[in-house]
């Protein structure tokens, strides 16, 4: 079978004619980056770690857990892999159950959501691409949103986190 060109891969970015020693391993005993009572996220992979190629977190949700209402981004594509348990993806326009081994792509500008339903722990990888620094983000967010609606939707744009929520008309 041919590829059409178009499918060609990307131009070099290493040029040296060795190779270098650079790879890095996390073992799967590190504990995670962030605890709380609802789960905790592992960074696997960050935006300072991959140069900005993209940044890879392993999430573990647990029962019950909100995770997060239907929003966009304008600079990353997201997705989602489901390693352990069940969980609910919005795909823009509807809401499907993620198990064990699926996956949703979601590209950007892509609306998107997802929580927990269920009264078991789940756990997933979420993968963005180009890698952006997330981690503020997942740090801050609880603590952000506590200071009202509109601090909290100017912490979500900033780090490219557009909820619907935050641009529908409020009723009087």
């Amino acid at each position: 079978m041919s590829y059409p060109e178009h499918l060609a891969y990307p131009e070099p970015r290493y040029l040296g004619d060795e190779g270098e020693v650079n790879a890095s391993f996390r073992s799967a005993e590190t504990p995670p980056d962030i605890s709380s009572p609802g789960g905790a996220t592992h960074y696997l992979a960050t935006h300072d770690s991959t140069g900005g190629e993209f940044g890879l977190y392993k999430a573990e949700l647990g029962p019950r857990s909100a995770g997060a209402r239907t929003h966009f981004h304008r600079a990353m594509s997201e997705s989602f892999y489901i390693l352990s348990g069940e969980l609910e993806l919005y795909d823009g326009e509807k809401w499907v159950t993620g198990r064990t081994g699926d996956f949703l792509y979601v590209p950007v500008g892509g609306l998107h959501a997802f929580k927990n339903t269920t009264d078991e722990p789940m756990s997933m990888l979420m993968l963005f691409s180009p890698g952006a620094p997330r981690e503020e983000y997942f740090e801050r967010v609880a603590e952000v949103s506590q200071r009202g609606a509109e601090e909290l939707k100017r912490f979500r744009i900033r780090h490219d986190s557009y909820f619907v929520e935050d641009f529908e008309p409020r009723g009087e």
